[in-house]
């Protein structure tokens, strides 16, 4: 139970930065730190990183689930 919970809050927590980079992109957001400006090449990899660390979460998830029964 407490591993599916872990799974869970994992794969909401990396959806939540994939979706937050994709508003970033269509928006033409600048973010500034300090004197560095990040690329929108960044926000693509954050993009790709969070939707697979996301992906991967529910797949074990649903792997655990189904083995369980």
């Amino acid at each position: 139970m407490r591993e599916r919970a872990y799974l869970l809050i994992t794969a909401i927590i990396f959806g939540l930065v994939a979706l937050l980079h994709l508003v970033r992109l269509v928006n033409h957001w600048s973010v500034q730190l300090g004197t560095f400006a990040v690329p929108f090449w960044g926000s693509w990899l954050g993009l790709v990183i969070g939707v697979v660390l996301s992906l991967w979460a529910v797949r074990l998830m649903t792997h655990q689930l189904s083995s369980s029964h």
